[in-house]
């Protein structure tokens, strides 16, 4: 997927520590459980309690975080941050997190999500003398905090995030004190845990499952959360709206070992395929789906509609998501090399491929094509979530309206386009209600505006909105 506001779009997943020793090694571990949320580059930000220092680059988490560059930093305090690079919007600079040193303190902050009206900020920004130095919508956060006349990092943290909107979830670090929040709407999860009387932040659960962290509580939606060594403090900065968590969190991007608002991802996901099956019944030999983030849901649509579930695809595990890498040539490439179909599984058959989700149709028409020529008789695809007409704004790299192929084509020119035998999608109401989030109202708490066109916020750079006065 391409980003719809070129540069400024990010998909990515954050992580910290307070008052842990080994916080350097901790962030490192953390990270590389959300290594699915972001593959072009990684960084981290340590206090010793004096001083900020940073470890930085492009590539995964075990090639940025050597031995040698390890070494570099230590503390008890850290933010970490994995990213994935969108047009524009790639290079080592916009690595995160951000480090600053000013005059009488340094700070440090990563960001998951997307600041809708950012380029506004930064235009008016440059235009009183700020100088920037990436094309990350992160920077503007710092500018702003930076020029705020409030003399605590706490006040001035508040003052800049009166003055952004659109998803975000926050880490902020001076030498002192680490500083947590949460967009008015949920739109990003992130979680609170304990290891012992260190406390252990991150974007999903599956992180401090793997150090040993016991999950504490999510971040509240408007929530600012301050952690110092006298211990934690929490107050809202802003009213908390109706929830709207991403519902592409429970389809595709979060793993199904996390809760994300205390739904389990791979339970709702299984849910997803026994709702499809309800809506879509199809006749067929086999069910299989397309690894990693589609198994859930296909174990859910063969459970339900009485027909076995088999390892029709075989994924390379050494490959990354091709959803995230930088280029259409890549991702097609990546497509060929990253799944390997079973013929003795498929050949003769009539196959159900489950998927998750459809944007440009490319990588599942390849896969129809792997599937036929290693003997499939047919192969029916259905989709555990409706189809994406709409461009993202919060965070999510989705393409521009031109590109995603349900904007443009209708289910059955779609089908006829990755040359399946049958195309299905989950409806919306299907996907909610197999969610289950206990929300009230026809969203269920989730943000559905790639489906629905209905975005929980307003969207300046599509409506040409006057941003924000900065005082």
């Amino acid at each position: 997927m391409l980003a719809e506001i070129k540069g400024l779009n990010e998909e990515c997943g954050v992580f910290g520590v307070w008052g842990h020793e080994d916080a350097a090694q901790l962030t490192y571990y953390g990270l590389h459980s959300l290594q699915h949320r972001g593959q072009e580059g990684a960084g981290m930000v340590l206090t010793d309690g004096e001083k900020l220092t940073g470890v930085k680059g492009e590539g995964l988490v075990m090639e940025v975080f050597t031995a040698e560059r390890m070494k570099e930093v230590s503390g008890k305090g850290s933010i970490g941050h994995v990213r994935y690079a969108t047009a524009g919007g790639g290079g080592y600079e916009n690595v995160q997190p951000l480090l600053f040193h000013f005059q009488n303190e340094s700070m440090a902050l990563a960001h998951n999500g997307n600041l809708i009206n950012a380029t506004q900020l930064k235009a008016q920004l440059e235009s009183q003398g700020s100088i920037f130095q990436t094309s990350s919508d992160t920077e503007v956060v710092a500018h702003l905090i930076r020029r705020s006349g409030f003399t605590s990092l706490k006040d001035r943290v508040k003052n800049a995030l009166s003055l952004v909107k659109g998803a975000y979830a926050f880490l902020f670090m001076g030498e002192k004190q680490l500083i947590l929040a949460r967009d008015p709407y949920g739109l990003r999860p992130l979680s609170l845990g304990m290891i012992g009387d260190a406390y252990v932040i991150a974007s999903e659960t599956c992180a401090l499952d793997l150090v040993g962290a016991r999950f504490v509580r999510d971040i509240e939606p408007g929530e600012l959360v301050v952690i110092t060594d006298e211990g934690i403090t929490s107050e809202f900065f802003a009213v908390a709206n109706k929830r709207a968590m991403c519902a592409m969190e429970y389809v595709y991007f979060s793993r199904p070992d996390s809760d994300i608002d205390g739904i389990n991802v791979h339970t709702a996901r299984k849910n997803l395929g026994k709702k499809l099956a309800a809506e879509a019944l199809i006749e067929a030999d086999v069910v299989t789906g397309v690894p990693d983030s589609s198994i859930s849901a296909a174990i859910g649509y063969a459970e339900a509609a009485g027909i076995p579930y088999e390892m029709g695809l075989i994924k390379n595990r050494y490959i990354g998501r091709t959803f995230i890498q930088p280029s259409q040539a890549l991702r097609e490439q990546g497509v060929k090399m990253k799944l390997s179909p079973v013929r003795g599984v498929v050949e003769g058959k009539r196959v159900i491929m489950v998927d998750d989700s459809i944007v440009r149709g490319t990588t599942s028409r390849r896969i129809v094509r792997m599937l036929k020529e290693a003997g499939a008789t047919e192969v029916h695809v259905v989709i555990s979530s409706p189809p994406i007409k709409n461009p993202c704004f919060y965070g999510i790299d989705t393409s521009t309206r031109e590109e995603l192929i349900a904007a443009q084509l209708s289910v059955e020119e779609i089908r006829e386009m990755i040359e399946a035998d049958s195309l299905t999608f989950l409806s919306v109401e299907g996907m909610v209600e197999a969610i289950g989030r206990p929300d009230a109202g026809e969203t269920g708490g989730q943000c559905l505006a790639c489906f629905t066109g209905k975005y929980p916020t307003e969207i300046y750079e599509a409506l040409e909105k006057q941003p924000t006065p900065i005082s």
